[in-house]
Order: structure tokens, then C-alpha cells, then sequence
């Protein structure tokens, strides 16, 4: 019993936090779609998850709490690549040439990593969520129950992301059409630009 409660605690407090559309979901949801490097992208996201929440159990939310500065420097950051990944779905949306080499571009592995490195990353959110948040919420449950606790938490972030990657690819017959390829990147445009007018006005 000891073991269960933190684990689904864990497993529930995470998927509170991740299941809210973002940056990260977007990007992900997009490849799945396109049926592209759905496993590579989905573990690693999960991966950094797990490791950020792994830090925050540790006990380095505090020290993340204590230095705001780094916090500010990344909000600044990833306001920027967001701001400008949303351009570039908005151009997208808006070109019909571009609708129609969404089939025949497909996104190189190393791009796609890397893309995905930098929406986890230079997100202060997911420092807030997974370092401070669930860290603080894992210390509620003791010194052993804290690491069941994390457990379930990555368990949370690899169900979902491989549950959006794979889960989205039932949906590329309907983006055949190139009209629903113009509706899902100005949904994307519009989210992105709207992450980043949240960071830039903290």
C-alpha cells in the first residue's frame, strides 16, 4: 500500500500537467500525424521528463527556486524559438505550396531531436512543473515513498507521449486533405504565438 499510493499519486499528478496543450504536444502531435520518428521522439521526451523530475526529487527545485535569474533567461529564450517556430507554422498554413509538400519534406531525425530538445528545454514551464512542482509534491511522501512517487510520474510522461505519437497517426487520412494540414499548423501558430506572449509578459 505504501508503494501503490505514491506511484498513482504520481502517475496522476503528472498527467494533470502534461496533458494540457503546449509547445512540446504540438510538435509531437505534428510527427505523429506524419507517422515520423514517433518512438525516438516520444522516449525522449519522456527521458527529459524523467530526469527533471528525478533532479526535482532530489531536492534541486529549491535551488532552482533560489536563482530565479536562470529562469528568467530561459523564459526570454524560449519566447523566441517559440515566437519563431510559430511564424513558421503560420507561413506554412498560409502557402499552399508548402500544405502540399507536407508528405514529400519529411523532417530529418536529428532535426526532429533536436527541435524537441529545445521545445523541453528552453520551456520555464516544464522546469516549474517537473522540478519544482512535482519534486515538491514527491516530498510529501517520504524519503522512500518520494522515488515511487517519480516513478509514477515518468510512467505518466512515456504512456502519454507514446499514447499522442502513435495515437495521432489514426488521424492522417483526414490531413490527405491539405486543408486540415492549414488548420492544424494555424492551431499550431496560434498556440505557439500565444506561449510566447505568456513568457515574454512573465
Amino acid at each position: 500500500m505504501k508503494i501503490d499510493m505514491p506511484l498513482t499519486a504520481g502517475f496522476l499528478s503528472s498527467l494533470a500537467l502534461i496533458i494540457p496543450i503546449g509547445a512540446q504536444n504540438a510538435f509531437v502531435l505534428r510527427l505523429g500525424i506524419r507517422r515520423q520518428h514517433r518512438l525516438p521522439v516520444a522516449l525522449l521526451c519522456a527521458t527529459s521528463d524523467a530526469l527533471l523530475i528525478g533532479v526535482g526529487i532530489a531536492g534541486l527545485g529549491a535551488l532552482l527556486h533560489a536563482h530565479p535569474g536562470w529562469l528568467t533567461l530561459t523564459r526570454y529564450g524560449g519566447a523566441a524559438f517559440l515566437a519563431v517556430y510559430g511564424l513558421m507554422a503560420a507561413r506554412r498554413a498560409l502557402d499552399a505550396g508548402k500544405v502540399e509538400l507536407q508528405a514529400a519534406a519529411p523532417l530529418p531525425l536529428a532535426t526532429a531531436l533536436a527541435t524537441c530538445l529545445a521545445f523541453t528545454f528552453l520551456n520555464p514551464h516544464v522546469y516549474l512543473d517537473t522540478v519544482v512542482l512535482l519534486g515538491a509534491l514527491a516530498s510529501q511522501h517520504g524519503s522512500d515513498g518520494r522515488w515511487f512517487f517519480g516513478l509514477g510520474a515518468a510512467l505518466a510522461s512515456l504512456s502519454w507521449f507514446l499514447a499522442l505519437a502513435y495515437g495521432a497517426g489514426l488521424l492522417a487520412p483526414l490531413f490527405r486533405r491539405p486543408m486540415a494540414w492549414r488548420c492544424l499548423d494555424g492551431a499550431i501558430a496560434a498556440v505557439m504565438m500565444g506561449l510566447a506572449l505568456t513568457l515574454v509578459l512573465g
